[in-house]
């Protein structure tokens, strides 16, 4: 059974830094790459970046300056880390699962990150 369970969300002031943990369950994430999206209230959902399970990260342009995708195989878990982190970048953060043995990307329930000034 695929789960994907975010942590590491909360209340942060400007300037910090944050690292999201997503923790996968099943074979997937062997398989397959861990995105990264975000989603503002009322806005729709932005690709961050993924990570392929051997290793290597893609971005999207805009977010490649302080955003850093890493995963340990071992421990199945894909991290987020966020540096200075700016109000606008208040939103849930949710990790995906995606590989071609599986009909389709599987979620997790999201993380909340909220930055104050």
């Amino acid at each position: 059974q695929v789960q994907l369970v975010e942590s590491g969300g909360g209340l942060v002031q400007a300037g910090g830094s944050l690292t999201l943990s997503c923790v996968v369950s099943g074979a997937i994430f062997a398989l397959g790459d861990i995105g990264w999206y975000r989603q503002a209230q009322g806005q729709k959902r932005d690709f961050i970046g993924k990570i392929t399970n051997n290793l290597q990260p893609d971005y999207a342009t805009t977010m490649k300056e302080r955003f850093t995708i890493s995963r340990d195989n071992f421990k199945q878990t894909a991290f987020l880390q966020i540096n200075s982190l700016k109000p606008e970048d208040t939103a849930v953060y949710y990790c995906s699962a995606e590989s071609p043995y599986y009909e389709h990307p599987f979620w997790g329930q999201g993380t909340q990150v909220t930055v104050s000034l």
